[in-house]
């Protein structure tokens, strides 16, 4: 068995650019893999392109040593793009192993050592506790969702004083906590949209009263050592890493004990191979993996085969596929059909029961069948983030 071919696919889920891609065998398997959308999403298929031939022609099956070689022969270490790339051909790579032999992915990690995987769902645009309450309940009845990700900010950060930011954010949790069923899981992302560490302490200590799942994100990533006296300062739970890449990253913000919690991207690291490197660094430093995951139904399924698999797990980021035949909204005691259309490049997603996600262990590779004739038709949609202006006319962070 060898590779001999690439093909990559510009979709969408939603409002969100996916690029999908597939590798071919010489005798006819076909493994598939999802690229994370950094921004510059078409910028991916020339980095596909150029590294393609190094692994054409290979065994799929050397997964360590394929894609070693691919971060080794770009000399400096790869950033954002590169190991997108390097991601989605990881990907590939695993589902072709997987599929060769007639087994799932998880198989080939040692086996599952848990039976389902629990899933939390973003709740952002519920102005109000009552509205937050309602969103919550839909998405508990129809899907089973007992776990939630909001963010904290009630009033615009870069127009009110930092004291009433705070104030109000807390006084919102407060009201959640008395509002919605005790047993709901809440988290909160702040986006890295706080500059100073002093202020993101001051935020997350007023949350903590009310028992957040975890206090995601709240400063900028790049310096490592800011993170671990964060955490001390903090009174709840830490989580970070979506914008973090190899071991070596990690292995740092680890050294200076900036995490409770590690969010690594399955789609952004360099893969699969490259998670569990990540997840076993984690465990060495008692710190669980909750898998930074605002992606399409393809990498819900990747993420779906490490969290299986990895002992120190902790739940999983999840967003409702969109399209027809599958996308949902959860509302009232039923679930319905949404009325937008998107991509629909999986043809069936793993959809939450009971707030997790089950295992199919009759089903090879990601467990997953891809509607190849949907991806031979462009359907791009362009997505960018907005970048706040400060009174002063300044630029603030997203």
């Amino acid at each position: 068995m060898k590779i001999d071919r690439l093909r990559a696919y510009m979709s969408r889920d939603k409002d969100r650019p996916r690029v999908i891609v597939a590798i071919d065998t010489d005798d006819g398997i076909t493994g598939w893999g999802e690229c994370y959308n950094h921004g510059p999403d078409k910028a991916l298929f020339p980095l596909l392109e150029y590294l393609f031939p190094m692994i054409k022609g290979h065994d799929p099956s050397r997964i360590e040593y394929l894609i070693m070689m691919l971060m080794q022969q770009t000399r400096f270490p790869p950033g954002a793009l590169g190991l997108a790339a390097i991601s989605v051909i990881d990907h590939c790579l695993w589902d072709i192993s997987a599929k060769a032999l007639g087994v799932p992915v998880y198989k080939l990690l040692g086996g599952n050592v848990r039976d389902k995987v629990q899933v939390y769902a973003g709740v952002y645009t519920a102005p109000d506790p009552i509205q937050a309450r309602d969103e919550m309940d839909a998405l508990n009845e129809g899907w089973g969702f007992k776990a939630f990700k909001l963010s904290p900010y009630r009033v615009n950060i870069h127009t009110h004083r930092w004291g009433e930011v705070v104030r109000t954010s807390a006084e919102y949790f407060r009201q959640l906590r008395e509002t919605v069923k005790s047993e709901y899981e809440i988290a909160f992302d702040a986006h890295a949209k706080i500059f100073e560490p002093a202020q993101a302490i001051q935020l997350g200590n007023a949350l903590a009263p009310y028992d957040p799942l975890f206090f995601e994100e709240p400063i900028r990533p790049e310096n490592v050592e800011a993170w671990g006296e964060l955490k001390r300062g903090l009174k709840c739970t830490l989580a970070t890493g979506e914008s973090l890449y190899s071991r070596f990253e990690f292995l740092r913000l680890l050294q200076a004990r900036g995490a409770d919690i590690i969010q690594p991207d399955i789609c952004v690291v360099g893969g699969l191979l490259e998670m569990r490197k990540i997840a076993a660094l984690a465990e060495a430093h008692y710190v669980t993996v909750a898998p930074h995951n605002p992606m399409g139904p393809l990498a819900t399924a990747v993420n779906l085969h490490f969290s299986a698999s990895q002992h120190n797990f902790r739940i999983l980021e999840y967003r409702l596929p969109h399209g027809p035949g599958y996308a949902f909204e959860a509302g009232g005691s039923s679930a319905k059909p949404a009325a937008d259309q998107g991509a629909y490049y999986v043809q069936d997603p793993y959809l939450p029961k009971d707030g997790y996600l089950e295992l199919r262990p009759d089903r090879p590779g990601w467990g997953v069948e891809i509607n190849e004739e949907i991806l031979g038709k462009e359907d791009y949609v362009h997505w960018e983030r907005k970048v706040p202006i400060r009174p002063d006319g300044s630029t603030g962070y997203v």
